[in-house]
């Protein structure tokens, strides 16, 4: 264990430990995730909090097509919302393959894009025309990191250090070519402190046998390689990240990321491709070892939530199923929810949930 950067001795952790046992005062506490967002409700809403990954179901729609899945939960939380971006024009040929590529977003936007007036169809060539995706950096590039700073009990290095790591278990979790094709996500889960016991139940049973209240899309990103692959080798993102000073002086982590994946199905040639939209929002703490029981260089999680458009309706299969513009047809026109436009970002996740927490799947205004 590490405390500021130095060693506590083993003889003063195994004391730790049995005072922990014991409930001893100033001994470091286990995390929970359930705990933290409890704490955190209270703090934002208060009022009678919502019981740990409690739901409420969401309504089925008919079909499937550009789907918005709808579940909402305390911690691990679906909702049917698709955030907006505040950029207003884009000067190009009416595609954006040619726009000017957009600067790094530093703080929340206040609106969504232009709409085209006629969305060009994406090619294996061109997998992002016709989409404001068009314009934004690939991969890490589109996550944008702030400045460190001295926070809690860190030093500027050392936010610095958790900064970088929070962008790792991002690329990790929801970039990574191997578990986009559906592998277990190893790296990002080494990232996660292991004495979490709620989130280690959460992992187990979220990638052996997948469900509506454990499903592994809440953090990471995949899809069935038998069914589809990716059309291309690049993955576009936006979103930044932020942080304060949290519980018992940690530093607590916000990241609000957009992912935009297109992909061919599988084993055939064609030209038609689809485009699936992950927002997800995940939010951990950096924890002082000295006052919470972490193992040295994870993250104990506090909440997290997804958005998703055209991933798949009420389906927890544990992998993202898009559809392809000929499978669709009037019956996935998705009326008895939300029409969101999957590139706004100006809404947080946290309102538009509220906003939609009734609505069931949703119509995406474009893909």
């Amino acid at each position: 264990m590490s405390k500021g950067g130095a060693s506590i001795p083993d003889e003063e952790w195994e004391r730790f430990l049995k005072e922990a046992e014991a409930g001893g005062a100033g001994a470091p506490e286990e995390p929970s995730a359930r705990a933290r967002m409890v704490a955190q409700r209270l703090q934002e809403e208060p009022g009678r909090p919502e019981g740990w990954r409690t739901y409420t179901p969401a309504r089925r729609r008919k079909g499937k097509g550009w789907a918005v899945l709808g579940l909402v939960a305390a911690v691990a939380v679906v909702v049917v919302a698709v955030g907006p971006w505040g950029i207003s024009d884009w000067f190009d040929d009416g595609d954006g393959t040619s726009a000017t590529p957009l600067a790094a977003e530093s703080e929340r936007p206040t609106g969504p894009p232009a709409q085209e007036a006629a969305e060009r169809p994406p090619t294996p060539d061109e997998p992002f025309r016709g989409s404001p995706a068009a314009r934004w950096s690939d991969g890490t590039a589109g996550i944008h990191l702030p400045d460190a700073r001295a926070t809690g009990w860190m030093d500027r290095a050392q936010v610095a250090q958790a900064l970088t790591k929070t962008r790792d278990f991002l690329a990790a979790s929801s970039l990574d070519p191997a578990v986009l094709r559906g592998e277990r996500p190893d790296r990002a889960i080494a990232l996660i402190n292991p004495h979490q016991s709620d989130v280690r139940g959460f992992l187990g049973k979220a990638l052996r046998a997948p469900d509506r209240e454990n499903d592994p899309l809440l953090l990471f990103s995949r899809f069935r390689s038998a069914d589809v692959r990716p059309a291309g080798d690049v993955v576009k993102t936006r979103g930044r990240v932020t942080f304060r000073e949290g519980e018992r002086g940690a530093v607590e982590v916000s990241t609000d990321i957009t992912y935009v994946y297109p992909v061919v199905r599988a084993g055939r040639d064609g030209d038609e491709v689809a485009r699936t939209i992950v927002r997800r929002e995940v939010v951990m703490s950096w924890d002082d070892p000295a006052k919470i029981v972490i193992e040295p260089g994870t993250f104990s999680l506090v909440s997290y939530k997804v958005d998703t458009t055209n991933g798949g309706c009420d389906t927890y299969t544990g992998y993202l199923t898009p559809t392809f513009p000929s499978e669709r047809t009037a019956a996935d026109a998705g009326d008895d929810g939300a029409v969101v436009d999957p590139y706004d970002r100006s809404t947080s996740m946290e309102e538009r949930m509220r906003e939609a927490e009734d609505e069931g799947c949703g119509t995406a205004t474009r893909s």
